[in-house]
This record gives structure tokens, sequence and C-alpha cells, in this order.
């Protein structure tokens, strides 16, 4: 695998603690990686910006110009966790994201449906696929402006809201670029699963373009 990664955690709302593990296991898949917390500057030095479990307003006006302007070149942007807990006064983000964070049960294990199987983020699952996580619920359903990979089964596990094909990851076309987000990656063992970073791996080849 080829490509050049920037991975970006800054929190101002819940940091979480998983945020080490994440940064490590990105840059075990096989490609270079950049972290930082810092300023999204020149970010045309990017096959794919990775936002990693961020949270509240965390971009300055500048860092915001600079991401959209990203996209709209063709650039791929995956988050992860608690990016939907980012940015919500800003529209464009929420769009970026397909779905805001709105609350979640305790950590529990459920099953997934995995519901294409002909991504690279998900063939190398089985049909289900049985994870211990903390299970987002979003303020609205975005399955009919996303392309839905995985869904959880509500029947698995206590404190679902959203009832059946409950949307646990999707991917699709944005702002001249391409948008993959993923719910899971509450725990800092998670990242250490080679399903879970095959998923992640996956879903950087689809962002820049490697299907295979």
């Amino acid at each position: 695998m080829t490509g050049r990664l920037l991975v970006y955690t800054r929190t101002g709302g819940y940091r979480h603690d998983s945020i080490p593990a994440g940064v490590a296991a990105i840059g075990e898949l096989g490609f270079t990686v950049d972290h930082t917390e810092g300023d999204l500057a020149r970010l045309d030095r990017y096959d794919a910006v990775v936002f990693l479990s961020t949270s509240g307003n965390v971009l300055s006006e500048a860092d915001k110009a600079a991401l959209v302007s990203y996209l709209g070149t063709g650039g791929g942007w995956l988050g992860i966790h608690a990016a939907a807990t980012t940015e919500y006064d800003w529209p464009w983000f929420g769009d970026l994201v397909g779905a805001r964070f709105d609350q979640h049960p305790p950590v529990q294990t459920a099953t997934m449906t995995v519901e294409r199987r002909d991504h690279p983020a998900t063939r190398h699952l089985a049909a289900r696929w049985t994870w211990r996580d903390e299970w987002y619920a979003f303020r609205a359903d975005p399955r009919d402006t996303v392309n839905v990979l995985l869904s959880v089964d509500e029947s698995t596990y206590q404190g679902g809201t959203m009832g059946a094909g409950h949307p646990i990851a999707w991917c699709r076309e944005f702002g001249g670029g391409r948008s993959f987000y993923t719910a899971l990656g509450h725990t800092s063992a998670g990242f250490a699963d080679p399903a879970m970073r095959q998923h992640l791996a996956g879903a950087v080849r689809w962002l820049t373009g490697q299907s295979r």
C-alpha cells in the first residue's frame, strides 16, 4: 500500500483514551503517517486526512477553508468514532461526516451486518461481525445520502434507539472528493484487532483509489 496520511486528533470535548492506540494502529497499516493536533496546513501533501476521535469545536476558520479546499480538489477524508461529535455548529462538516452523534449506551458486545461485501473496508468480513464497542446512535439516519457498509443489529445489545438497519460505517463521494466514516473505535483493544485494522486500511485504500 502507498500513500501519505495526516492523522488529526485535536479534541475540544471528550477525549478518548483510545487515541494513542488508534494513532499507532494507523501508523502500522503500511502508509506514511504524520500525526498532528496543530493547524491543518498544506493538506495537498496528503492522500487522505484522518479525523481520529476529534471532538467539539477544534477548527479555526483557516482550518475550515483548508479542509473544504482539500476535498474540493479530490482529497479523501476518514472520520473515526468521535469525529461525529466534532464541529456541531458547522453544517458543511456535518455533511462531510454524514450524520451527527446523538447518544450511546454503555460499551457492550453486539453483532453487525455487513451490508456491502464488495468494498475494500468490508470484504474481509463474514456476513455478520460480532464486536465490542460504544454503539453510537445518530441524530438522523444517513442511509438516504450515503452508502452504508455496516449496520448494527439492535436486538443484539441494550440501548439502541435507531431501529432496524442502524448504520455504523458508510462512505460516499463528497465535495469533489471522498468521505468515509466508521463509528467503531472507542476501545484501545479494538485497534489491535486485525479485522479492525483491515477495516481501516480498506477505507484508506478506497479513499485513495487503491481498490484492491
